[in-house]
């Protein structure tokens, strides 16, 4: 396995550099670039508060912002950047975007490539993004979310090493894992070397959920993991070489840039909504439990401002639900369900989430549907729970336990693989 990981220690050829003063960014005759840009950078990363570890009161210093572990790694060479809205460097002021800050230390972007929701987080979930040009720094992009899922041969020509840099959450069915499975299988196939900046993962406390069944593999899901991983994304990738799950057995070389002063228990808030539909913390905490509905007729909170933190449909019994609402088109949403009527259900928008996974908000719902065979839209429902099993549970009656005890054994199996692919406690 090529894996090259960068502990919380200072190379000593990077600290040599920082203690002459001067680091030089030199690429196609651009001026140089003084080291006091790159230590600023990180020096004063432990200012902002988005990132601060609430119990432990440390900063969680992410790996875009150890400029100077990467740097000189990117020198002189092409570069290609996977991002989003979320790949960005904080600052004291602030925060700037991975790209224009690599741009502003010259080095040489050649273009970009986008996930699902694009390259500035304004498309709706699912829908297909086009190719095009930013318009901030005229680089070409190329969607990831559109007619190719994987970087074609021709899209990485000219290229020498990939950046990977986007805020996950920890959940299978989010799909910037299946875009980091598709970068590191195109690179490993034109041994382009991926350089990924390690982020937080909100839901990285536990893991939970059904295995994902090989037969129900898809973008939704592509890896027998559980719903809730418990990985960083970095970690993550680890786990992609390790467990020889790209194509043909092919190894990608990829350096991992560690986070600091992160581990596994960390709370915090993210800066950027990480995409449309997860405006909050109570939202990306309650997204491992609502987002199944998502493979369901019922709308989990899309065409309001409270995504994920409610659901509701017209046949959810209004007798039993005291709550309503009524989803329209907006941003990130633009064709919600049940658009513009009236949906019964639950509002959990001034709940204090908790960081588990839960049953009880799904099976609440089709236990009060007025008509049960309008509740799962089954294909859907089983790329997203990554198994026929859990509908047929569901809708026998089971009880969360019951359900969640057949689960027991493949997570013992997979936090045991889990354990060797760890970069945090």
């Amino acid at each position: 396995m090529l894996l090259k990981v960068f502990k919380n220690t200072v190379l000593f050829s990077i600290i040599i550099g920082i203690s002459a003063g001067t680091f030089s960014c030199k690429n196609n005759g651009k001026q140089e670039v003084e080291q006091n840009t790159v230590k600023h950078i990180v020096d004063h990363s432990n200012t902002l508060a988005h990132y601060v570890d609430n119990d432990s009161k440390k900063t969680i210093i992410v790996g875009a912002n150890r400029t100077a572990h990467y740097i000189p790694m990117l020198k002189h060479k092409r570069v290609a950047v996977v991002a989003n809205q979320t790949s960005v460097i904080f600052k004291p002021e602030g925060y700037t975007h991975l790209v224009d800050s690599l741009l502003s230390l010259n080095i040489s972007i050649e273009k970009v490539f986008s996930p699902e929701h694009g390259f500035r987080g304004t498309a709706d979930a699912g829908e297909l993004v086009k190719d095009g040009k930013d318009t901030k720094t005229g680089l070409p992009i190329y969607s990831l979310h559109g007619k190719h899922k994987k970087p074609t041969t021709s899209q990485l020509q000219g290229v020498d090493i990939v950046v990977f840099d986007i805020q996950d959450v920890g959940v299978r069915f989010y799909t910037y894992i299946s875009t980091l499975h598709y970068i590191m299988e195109a690179c490993a196939e034109q041994n382009i070397p991926v350089l990924l900046l390690d982020r937080p993962n909100p839901n990285g406390n536990y893991i939970d959920g059904p295995v994902l069944e090989e037969k129900h593999r898809s973008f939704l899901g592509m890896h027998p993991i559980p719903l809730v991983h418990g990985m960083t994304i970095g970690e993550y990738a680890k786990m992609i070489n390790g467990q020889g799950w790209l194509k043909n057995d092919v190894t990608c070389d990829i350096t991992i840039i560690e986070m600091q002063n992160y581990n596994h228990n960390s709370t915090y808030s993210l800066a950027i909504r990480p995409s449309p539909n997860l405006p909050n913390d109570n939202s990306i905490l309650l997204y491992p439990s609502l987002g199944l509905f998502e493979g369901t007729n019922i709308n989990a909170g899309r065409g309001t401002e409270f995504q994920f933190q409610r659901y509701g449909a017209p046949f959810l019994d209004k007798k039993h639900y005291t709550f309503s609402y009524t989803p329209e088109p907006n941003f990130g949403s633009k064709h919600p369900k049940h658009k513009n009527e009236m949906c019964y259900g639950v509002d959990l928008s001034h709940v204090n989430a908790e960081r588990h996974f839960t049953l009880k908000y799904v099976m609440d719902a089709y236990h009060n549907a007025t008509d049960k065979s309008k509740v799962f839209n089954t294909d859907n429902f089983t790329k997203h729970a990554g198994t026929t099993t859990l509908q047929k549970q569901i809708e026998a009656g089971l009880s969360e336990t019951e359900i969640k005890a057949t689960w027991q054994e493949d997570l013992n199996k997979y936090q045991h693989i889990r354990r060797l692919y760890l970069l945090y406690n």
